[in-house]
């Protein structure tokens, strides 16, 4: 993936970002910069990725920036520390020399990207079942990427029938990992190990996972971020029967397989043991449940989030002539305190108000003008 672009800005005017847009997502691995007017040393960029239209990544976050060379002549390389997967990178200018104006040349290499990309609904789950009927490991490496817009979901299940389990699942949009390499229930030996990492990972962005275990030491990578801890008990081996399945938990009876919701949302590169689960799938060697749809591409969420500041709000007209009145929508606030939605019934019948105190959320409705009933609906929690 190569592209050249030129840039020109007049000084001190509106910061314009520009975009770099290659046909097919790609690996980017490098840029090559320069500026052409003398003395821009000043220059400093922000750079975001996508792979679609909806979200930007930022590749360089709060302080840093690429510099920009200091003379007309040099060319200034910047190797990414490592590659992102895009079709858009945007080049977005924070400062730059005071005099005249700039031209900007970008050149951004890499390779063609290409991966199997597999939409669960919440309800298929994908299981790859052992040739042995069992699994006794004492080394495993499960890799794989997902995406998705839900806070609950159970990405990838194992259990045997002496107790052994391991169970990777999203936990309000946090990634939890569930470990029992064996306990005994007569003794003091008590296997169950559970780690939680990352946090609003229900952004519909990509997200990495690396799971190495030898015996009971254990690597949890989450998007290059590596949590090292070793699980409770004695034993090194974990034992699975039967199979291991991905995007969910299929029905057996027990209460861990009804209570969990299953996955919903997209995976990638899904990777057990050196076993390409996602390719097995694709030329269909593995038989997913009965239950739900599988399909070979990740559906771009049909919502675009709205940011409110502090004094905006967005204003829909109501229905005339309707007796039902009915609202849905999702948020998330930092603010323990603010108005959600309010609506004036027709006719001065009323209005209902939903807001938030206290971090808790409150509905508020008046029908009679007279007397407000409350309700309080969550805790925030």
């Amino acid at each position: 993936m190569s592209e050249t672009l030129d840039l020109l800005l007049k000084a001190k005017k509106k910061c314009v970002p520009k975009t770099v847009n290659s046909e097919f997502p790609g690996l980017c691995y490098s840029l090559l910069r320069q500026e052409e007017k003398e003395d821009l040393h000043k220059i400093l960029h922000l750079i975001a990725f996508q792979s679609g239209r909806i979200i930007w990544s930022l590749l360089i976050m709060f302080f840093q920036a690429f510099p920009g060379n200091i003379n007309s002549d040099s060319v200034v390389r910047h190797d990414l520390q490592h590659p992102v997967v895009a079709r858009y990178v945007r080049m977005v200018p924070l400062d730059w020399n005071g005099e005249g104006r700039i031209g900007l040349r970008v050149e951004v290499y890499g390779c063609s990207y290409w991966a199997d990309v597999i939409n669960f609904d919440g309800h298929v789950v994908l299981p790859y079942r052992f040739r042995n009927k069992k699994m006794k490991t004492l080394k495993d490496v499960i890799a794989l990427k997902f995406k998705t817009s839900e806070s609950e979901g159970v990405i990838l299940h194992g259990e045997g029938q002496q107790g052994d389990y391991i169970t990777l699942e999203l936990k309000r949009a946090k990634l939890v990992l569930s470990l029992n390499l064996g306990s005994n229930q007569l003794g003091p030996i008590y296997g169950h190990t559970s780690v939680t990492t990352g946090s609003l990972l229900d952004d519909h962005h990509w997200h990495s996972v690396v799971i190495e275990r030898q015996g009971r030491s254990i690597n949890l990578t989450l998007d290059r971020s590596m949590q090292h801890f070793r699980t409770n008990g004695e034993f090194d081996y974990l034992d699975l029967d039967y199979e291991i399945t991905f995007g969910g938990i299929p029905f057996s009876g027990k209460p861990s397989s009804s209570s969990r919701k299953n996955f919903k949302g997209c995976m990638e590169s899904i990777n057990y043991n050196g076993i390409n689960i996602t390719d097995l799938a694709r030329r269909k060697k593995l038989e997913p449940s009965n239950v739900g749809n599988l399909s070979f591409s990740c559906v771009e969420p049909y919502t675009v989030p709205v940011f409110f500041n502090a004094t905006s709000y967005l204003e829909v007209p109501g229905r005339l002539n309707q007796d039902l009145f009915s609202v849905s929508f999702q948020f998330r606030t930092w603010n323990p305190n603010g108005l959600l939605l309010f609506s004036q019934f027709a006719e001065n019948l009323g209005n209902v108000e939903i807001d938030l105190a206290e971090s808790k959320v409150g509905v508020h409705i008046n029908v009679t003008q007279t007397k407000m009933s409350q309700i309080d609906i969550s805790s925030g929690q």
